[in-house]
C-alpha cells in the first residue's frame, strides 16, 4: 500500500517538527520543509525528506511546491501550512515594512503554497489542506496586532476556500492552537529588535508598557499555566488528517476553547475587558 504523502512547512522545531515526527511514525511519507537550508540538512540526517521552503520568498514557495509534487509523482494527499512568526509591540508603532514582511511569511506564502498544490488534489478527487492558525485568529490581544491580523486574515481565507472547494474532494481545516511550548518567543526577538525597538523612542505609549513587553519577550523560560507541548497539536493534526471527514476547525488548549466561547457569547466591550482592554 502506497504511503500517504504530506508537505509540512516550518519543521525546524516546535509544532512543525512534532507533526512531522508523529506522521512519519504513523507511516506517512513526510516532506518536512524548513525556512533555512541548514535545518533541512539536519532533518535529512534524521531520516526525513527535507529541503528549504521560505514562505516569504515567492520563488522558494513555487520551487518547494514543485519539488513536493515531483517527489510524490503528482499526488499529494495533504499539506500543513505551519510556518509563521510574530511581532510584539503597539499596533500604531508598527512600520509598514514590518507589516509587509509578516503578511508575506504568515499569509501570502501559505496561500500561494496551498494554491500550488490544490490542482493536483482536485485531479485526484481528494486531499486535505490544513492551515495552522491561532487562538489569536479568533480574538485579539494587546501588543500583538501584526500577528493577530495575519491570523484573522488566514481564518477568512480558509473559510472562503472551504466553501469554494465543496464537492471537489479537497477539504480544508483550521487548527487553532493556544499557548504551546515552543521557541516561539525566542524567535520573536530578532523581529522586535529590527522593527519595534527603534520605534520606542518616538512612541506615545508609556515606557512601562514597553518594559512589560520586553520583560515577557526576554524572560528566561518559555511557557505559562495553560501551555501544552507541540505534540498536543501534532496529535490533533493526525486526527484531523485521518478522520473520514475533515473538521473545519480544531481547537488546542483550554484558552482556545474559552476564546471561542467568549467571542460567541460576550458583547464586544465585555470581550475587550476579558482580553485586557479597558
Amino acid at each position: 500500500m502506497t504511503a500517504r504523502t504530506i508537505l509540512i512547512t516550518g519543521c525546524s522545531s516546535g509544532i512543525g517538527l512534532a507533526s512531522a515526527q508523529a506522521l512519519k511514525a504513523r507511516g506517512w511519507r513526510v516532506f518536512a520543509t524548513c525556512r533555512k537550508a541548514e535545518d533541512a540538512t539536519r532533518l535529512e540526517a534524521e531520516g526525513f525528506e527535507s529541503w528549504a521552503l521560505d514562505h516569504a520568498d515567492e520563488a522558494s514557495v513555487a520551487a518547494g511546491a514543485e519539488e513536493a509534487l515531483r517527489r510524490a509523482e503528482g499526488r499529494l494527499d495533504a499539506v500543513f501550512l505551519n510556518g509563521a512568526w510574530a511581532l510584539a509591540g503597539p499596533a500604531e508603532d508598527t512600520p509598514r515594512e514590518a507589516m509587509e514582511a509578516i503578511f508575506a511569511a504568515n499569509l501570502f506564502g501559505p496561500v500561494q503554497l496551498a494554491n500550488a498544490v490544490i490542482p493536483a488534489m482536485r485531479r485526484a478527487g481528494r486531499g486535505r489542506v490544513v492551515f495552522c492558525s491561532s487562538v489569536l485568529g479568533m480574538v485579539a490581544a494587546r501588543y500583538r496586532g501584526p500577528y493577530v491580523s495575519t491570523k484573522f486574515a488566514m481564518e477568512g481565507w480558509a473559510d472562503a476556500l472551504r466553501l469554494e472547494l465543496k464537492g471537489s474532494g479537497v477539504e480544508v481545516t483550521l487548527i487553532e492552537p493556544g499557548p504551546i511550548l515552543t521557541p516561539f518567543r525566542r524567535n520573536v526577538r530578532p523581529n522586535y529588535e529590527r522593527w519595534m525597538r527603534p520605534a520606542r523612542a518616538a512612541s506615545l505609549h508609556p515606557d512601562a508598557m514597553w518594559a512589560t513587553v520586553e520583560r515577557r519577550l526576554y524572560k528566561d523560560k518559555e511557557g505559562g499555566r495553560f501551555d501544552l507541548p507541540p505534540e498536543a497539536v501534532a496529535a490533533k493534526l493526525v486526527s484531523a488528517l485521518e478522520a473520514k471527514r475533515a473538521p473545519a476547525r480544531v481547537f488546542v488548549t483550554t484558552p482556545t476553547w474559552l476564546a471561542n466561547l467568549f467571542r460567541r457569547l460576550l458583547p464586544t466591550r465585555a470581550l475587550d475587558r476579558v482580553m485586557g482592554g479597558r
